[in-house]
């Protein structure tokens, strides 16, 4: 079922800048890929807070989910912005002409990584491909996993498929898993009684970014003040997020995603900044939601030596620098 957060402009008016009347604030939804979340908590902070009614938007949040699926929406023009899992998509949509475009990354780091157990001879990168079996998901493994073989030698042979079930990584001591920084190894350590081992996929290499802002080519032309709004607001919304007061934010994420607790909010959010998931390297002068094309040259050149992604895309088509790198929201951390 989809759920919606909504806060009106007009029930904001007070923190609005004067000039701004609450009548010409414009609506926009933007689609998240999943369930309410602290992983969306910046959205849900610059919704809660007014920061982008500050600039004349009206923002509903989409949630996604298992039975929703946004990005047709957003191709349709049904919703003007979704969230993108990670650059691969967008290269995706270039190589099928379709004017879909990144135009912020709210993660730096994509939180996928690869658990092991601790004093089971696991206990370094480069002793991981030695385990006796490599719990992965079929998304993961004609994605990441094709980096993994290829840079590092990890034998496709040992990989059995991730049913989103800790029990068999909990179980296999000489086994990894992968997983969300953010998730799976909560759920070993309360299933399981210990805390794993956990690499960062981006801290080996997996240079993507992750949790994108995506929009269509003719938002962006026709209303590029709304994107600037919304890219804007969102890396201020996940300044006071994480380092601000984020208690309506986490009120409405379980508002929208009832079954998510305390305890998990406060372990993502630990976690993110533990790993520099967010706020790292280049946001620390250019702002939360900083790309560069360095980066995205490089993510791709390595997608296409896995072969992941086929070669000669013109991935300059994929993204968009015009509403990033200005430090945006750097006031705001403490």
């Amino acid at each position: 079922m989809k759920n919606f957060l909504k806060i009106s402009a007009g029930a904001l008016a007070l923190t609005v800048a004067g000039s701004l009347a609450a009548s010409a604030a414009e609506k926009v939804t933007f689609g998240t890929n999943w369930l309410a979340q602290a992983e969306h908590g910046g959205y849900y902070q610059a919704v809660a807070d007014g920061t982008y009614a500050a600039c004349g938007l009206d923002v509903t949040i989409m949630q996604g989910g298992p039975q929703v699926s946004g990005r047709p929406l957003l191709l349709a023009g049904k919703i003007e912005f979704y969230m993108g899992g990670n650059m691969l998509q967008a290269f995706d949509a270039v190589q099928q002409n379709i004017p879909l475009r990144v135009v912020a990354a709210s993660f730096q780091k994509e939180p996928q990584v690869i658990m092991s157990h601790p004093g089971e001879g696991l206990d370094k990168w480069e002793d991981l491909k030695n385990a006796d079996q490599y719990i992965i998901g079929d998304e993961g493994f004609q994605s990441f996993f094709q980096w993994m073989a290829t840079e590092f030698g990890f034998d496709p042979a040992k990989r059995v498929p991730y049913t989103f079930n800790p029990a068999p990584f909990i179980a296999n001591k000489k086994s990894i898993q992968q997983g969300y920084v953010t998730s799976e190894p909560f759920a070993v350590e309360k299933e399981g009684g210990f805390v794993p081992n956990q690499f960062l996929l981006a801290d080996y290499g997996f240079d993507t970014y992750s949790t994108t802002i995506e929009a269509m080519q003719d938002t962006i032309d026709k209303r590029p003040e709304v994107v600037k709004c919304f890219v804007d607001g969102s890396a201020k919304g996940w300044y006071n997020y994480l380092y601000g007061d984020n208690a309506a934010a986490n009120a409405a994420i379980k508002k929208d995603n009832p079954d998510i607790t305390d305890e998990q909010i406060a372990v993502s959010i630990e976690q993110r900044k533990k790993f520099g998931i967010v706020d790292s390297g280049d946001t620390e002068k250019m702002g939360i939601g900083a790309m560069t094309d360095a980066r995205m040259q490089s993510f791709y050149d390595k997608m296409v030596k896995a072969k992941v992604a086929p070669a000669g895309i013109d991935i300059k088509k994929s993204y968009t620098l015009d509403f990033v790198n200005q430090g945006v929201g750097l006031d705001l951390k403490k």
